[in-house]
């Protein structure tokens, strides 16, 4: 029993030098991509620690939805990216900024004032039991559907983005 202890420290131990490692790399790269794989790696220590204080679910939620999809779109979007020298060319000018600022300016008061004059109805209270078992027991039972289609638009969109990637930046499909 002393010994599952101190494995159980040294686990703990192991996934919070993760986390913090992955953190300093994301933090201090000078590439982008290093900071994205530096990102992953402190998300997989954060997904270890919640494995380790029992709850499995927080765990594989925390690998599927932010080491899965949040890193691999970040890491799509730096790959299908504009360059610097793009990123310039496309820069608004003249009256076309002065268009953009007006536009940006007109819809922000917009939001601001239909915000202001909306009366929000009272929040609902709890119904039914909100456990991590409840939860889990419905996403896998009832919504089960729901997730195989949202993984199947998640991989279209992947695969169109390695398709438009082949093209190179220039777009011309290969």
């Amino acid at each position: 029993m002393i010994l599952y202890r101190y494995i159980a420290e040294a686990l703990f131990y192991a996934f919070m030098i993760l986390t913090f490692m992955g953190a300093f790399m994301a933090v201090r790269s000078q590439l982008l991509m290093h900071a994205v794989i530096g990102l992953a790696i402190s998300l997989l220590g954060i997904a270890g620690l919640y494995f380790h204080l029992g709850s499995t679910f927080l765990a594989v939620m925390q690998v599927l939805i932010y080491v899965g999809a949040v890193c691999i779109m970040i890491a799509m979007g730096v790959m299908l990216g504009n360059t610097p020298r793009q990123l310039a060319e496309k820069n608004l000018k003249g009256r076309n900024l002065l268009l953009a600022i007006g536009s940006c300016t007109a819809v922000f008061l917009a939001l601001f004032a239909t915000l202001a004059q909306t009366r929000f109805a009272p929040a609902a209270e709890r119904i039914g039991d909100m456990s991590i078992q409840f939860v889990g027991e419905n996403l896998l039972l009832q919504y089960c559907l729901a997730f195989e289609l949202i993984s199947l638009i998640l991989l279209t969109a992947i695969i169109g983005s390695i398709i438009l990637a082949r093209g190179g930046r220039d777009g011309a499909v290969k």
